[in-house]
């Protein structure tokens, strides 16, 4: 197999129409490929930057124009029996044609293409269109064919095969994209070639298994003319192979490796990767084609048996219960070809900072790449990937239902390979919307997406990698029988808080395993500075208002301020409180459920990641940049936890131990006054088992105060473990005093230090040097000091910083 990319040299131009402007009617660009129409005609001038201000509105035409995309490339050299045009990816409605022929349509983003191109091929250049017709047109036309269905935008996402969220949601802009969006070449070959290659991999009784599925595609087109080919794999120095007789296209072979070091998740051991190696070679020993990924030896099973609590839901990995520390993970840019593999590494070395050890694909975004999908193995990282079906009743009619199947075939193989991936999910809250989002009138007996999420899909997971488990939706109760959303029952979403009450009712909850939750904030500083034109930046400046997606956001913001703080002084106050109240929603709920270990296994926050600049439920923006939340759910997700939380009418020190070691250590809860006088202390020795957890109800003594405005509880368990505080009133009833504090500024390499000594409580300080320098990033933020107690912050940044500006406010802020 001789591999010839087809990634230089092409044109791009729109078919005319009514809708596209002037400047753009009959022009050609030059077009990246991979990458998609948005970003071409960004590079070329042509277009503003939809990430700015409300460009976005004024590019709703790019995806309601057809465009084309044109080559020319000389043939390949060789006498390869079959040459064919392989297409990773294109983005969606695409005609191609080589030399004036038709070669295929395509109609989904998410699955590969293959044309033989032997015959259409000619000496010297060759010309290649691919054609895209409007992604609209087209799903508004099955649309109007099949019947409408609900969803929960006004957009017709979910009658097309593509990345719904481009039609835009409630955080990411309406960017409906075209493109050759994954690689394209010609593939050169003779004989036959590994048409598809799908390790499945074992471990039992200190034995590794690895048995390799390989289908064959023979150039011969009568199986007469076939010969008999050679299939080896070879891994961890052991070698299996098994010869294809003429005729015949499919093989299994089974390596066996004795005692192999196993693959874990972060924090629960490391990360050995073995080279897998599948060749195929001709009689007489000619390779005729490649394959290689790197695997680990580990398993995976779901705990879902029923118990006195209802029904768990625990992913097991090599027989150890994984308590997830989780986020959800959306696309990072709502143009993929910008998404790079050191981009991705960013992410995945945040996510890591945060504590996590899982990424939930969303299935509102696409099947993840390889890069992804080879730094989390590298990692650590588990991933839970949702088949690519949100937030809508899905037609399961033609030509959709064999779409889905092909895709989810060749989505399933293609990720065979990889240990990071631990569960597949049907979809994101369709069967939970059937059920409470009125839609089953509307729907009048019109498929939905059952068939898929019931049906096929776990037919195909089982079918083609019965190594991992399936779970129909997101949230998924397990039955039929019981409501799909039941916190008792399987994977549970919570959106009453953030959408109706306020934070605090996550104490309400003791669920088996929360999927989603979140609580929103708007981005950086610089973030925002470098996005809106906004002058003065205002709650509701009109770029700050279009950069707000969701239904009544700066409500719910503000109600969730009026809760908590004292009403903001001014915008910066503003986006201090709102990203403060997000970090601590967060954290609250966070800590609530590993309170409860072991009837909760889980938690997976919404959201890690943004797609563009947005006012979001995420940790880290879209320019990249780290939210205060980042740092909550750093100290929340930490390997050992202490937390006070009330139950039963008083308050209850809670010990999380998510390590292999138990955990024994003098713990202290000490109630004193803001000013840091003690008026009650009490100690404990900690034995908290290893992966385990103790609860200590706290005396009377120190869970009553005298003056719940004046004073506080602080629990300490010694070096390494993060504090827990816990006020007895809001912030914005508290008697908080003026702050007063001293601070200096010391220069260190690529940066400075910033080091703050209290002089009175400071309220979940925190510096934001991105203020002075975009590029400037804390190390640390959201500390509560005592009088007289000290912090020290180091700031990254390659400019001089003034020391003035470092230490007063907007940079430097305390909640008094």
């Amino acid at each position: 197999m001789i591999r010839h990319p087809l990634h230089d040299g092409w044109q791009l131009r729109a078919v005319p129409g009514p809708q596209v402007p002037s400047t753009i009617v009959d022009r050609a660009v030059p077009a990246t490929v991979p990458g998609c129409v948005h970003t071409d005609l960004l590079a070329a001038g042509l277009i503003g930057d939809p990430y700015v201000d409300d460009t976005e509105t004024t590019l709703a035409w790019i995806g309601r124009t057809d465009w084309v995309y044109e080559c020319t490339f000389d043939a390949p050299p060789g006498d390869a029996d079959r040459i064919d045009l392989a297409c990773a990816g294109l983005d969606t409605v695409a005609t191609l044609t080589l030399n004036g022929t038709e070669l295929g349509r395509t109609e989904n983003m998410h699955r590969g293409h293959r044309f033989d191109v032997t015959p259409v091929l000619r000496p010297g250049p060759n010309t290649l269109t691919v054609r895209f017709d409007s992604a609209y047109r087209y799903a508004e036309a099955h649309r109007d064919r099949l019947g409408d269905r609900p969803n929960a935008y006004p957009e017709p996402f979910q009658f097309i095969r593509k990345t719904a969220c481009n039609f835009g949601w409630d955080w990411g802009p309406t960017l409906v994209t075209a493109g050759i969006w994954q690689p394209i070449a010609l593939h050169a070959w003779s004989t036959a070639r590994l048409a598809t290659v799908r390790p499945l991999v074992t471990v039992a009784d200190g034995v590794g298994r690895v048995t390799v599925h390989v289908d064959l595609e023979r150039a011969a087109a009568e199986s007469a003319d076939d010969a008999p080919v050679t299939v080896r794999a070879r891994v961890a120095g052991v070698v299996a192979e098994a010869v294809v007789a003429a005729g015949e296209r499919t093989a299994a072979l089974t390596v066996e490796v004795r005692d192999p070091a196993l693959w874990w998740p972060r924090g629960y051991g490391d990360q050995p990767l073995h080279p897998l190696a599948v060749t195929l070679h001709a009689a007489d020993g000619t390779e005729l084609d490649a394959w290689s990924r790197r695997i680990g030896f580990r398993t995976v099973t779901l705990d879902t048996v029923p118990d006195a609590h209802g029904s768990a839901f625990a992913l097991h990995v090599n027989d150890v219960p994984i308590f997830v520390r989780g986020v959800n993970w959306i696309p990072d840019d709502a143009f993929p070809n910008r998404v790079t593999r050191d981009r991705l590494a960013e992410r995945f070395d945040q996510a890591a900072g945060a504590n996590v050890n899982l990424l939930r694909v969303w299935g509102g975004g696409r099947y993840e790449s390889e890069d992804f999908y080879e730094l989390a193995d590298s990692a650590g990282l588990l991933v839970q990937q949702d088949f690519l079906f949100a937030c809508a009743a899905y037609p399961e009619e033609e030509p959709f239902r064999a779409e889905v199947e092909a895709e989810a075939r060749e989505q399933v193989t293609r990720l065979a390979a990889h240990p990071s991936l631990v569960l597949w999910t049907g979809n994101n809250e369709n069967i939970w919307g059937w059920h409470d989002w009125d839609w089953q009138r509307p729907l009048a007996g019109r498929t939905w997406g059952r068939g898929y999420y019931l049906h096929l899909l776990p037919g195909i997971v089982a079918e083609l990698d019965p190594t991992r488990p399936y779970w129909p939706g997101s949230p998924w109760s397990g039955s039929e029988a019981i409501h799909p959303n039941d916190p008792a029952h399987g994977t549970t979403h919570i959106w009453d808080v953030w959408n109706t009450d306020d934070y605090t009712r996550y104490r309400e909850y003791v669920p088996r395993f929360v999927a989603e939750f979140g609580y929103q904030a708007p981005p950086a500083y610089a973030t925002l500075r470098r996005a809106l034109s906004d002058d003065p930046l205002a709650p509701d400046s009109p770029g700050m208002a279009h950069h707000q997606k969701a239904a009544d956001g700066d409500a719910k913001l503000r109600r969730g301020l009026d809760a908590h703080l004292p009403p903001p002084a001014d915008f910066d106050e503003w986006h201090y409180f709102t990203q403060l109240n997000q970090a601590r929603a967060i954290a609250l709920g966070v800590e609530h459920f590993r309170s409860h270990r072991g009837v909760c296994m889980g938690t997976i926050v919404w959201q890690l990641n943004d797609c563009w600049p947005v006012t979001s439920w995420s940790a880290v923006d879209g320019d990249g940049r780290r939210k205060p939340l980042w740092y909550a759910l750093r100290r929340a997700y930490a390997d050992r936890l202490l937390t006070v939380a009330p139950r039963d009418g008083g308050l209850t020190l809670v010990a999380v131990n998510e390590t292999a070691e138990p955990w024994r250590a003098p713990a202290t809860v000490t109630r004193l006054t803001l000013g840091g006088e003690p008026r009650a202390k009490t100690a404990y020795d900690l034995d908290v088992p290893a992966y385990g957890k103790v609860e200590l109800v706290l005396p009377a003594d120190l869970a009553v105060p005298e003056g719940a405005r004046r004073e506080l509880l602080l629990a300490e368990a010694g070096q390494g473990v993060d504090r827990a505080l816990w006020f007895f009133a809001e912030d914005r009833d508290v008697d908080w005093p003026t702050a007063s504090y001293d601070a200096t500024v010391e220069p260190v390499d690529g940066g400075v230090r910033v080091h703050v000594t209290a002089r009175t409580v400071l309220r979940d300080l925190a510096l934001f040097p991105d203020r002075l320098d975009p590029a400037a990033e804390a190390d640390d933020a959201l500390l509560t000091l005592l009088p007289g107690e000290s912090a020290t912050f180091t700031v990254s940044s390659a400019r001089l910083l003034d020391p003035a500006a470092l230490t007063a406010r907007p940079v430097l802020r305390t909640v008094n």
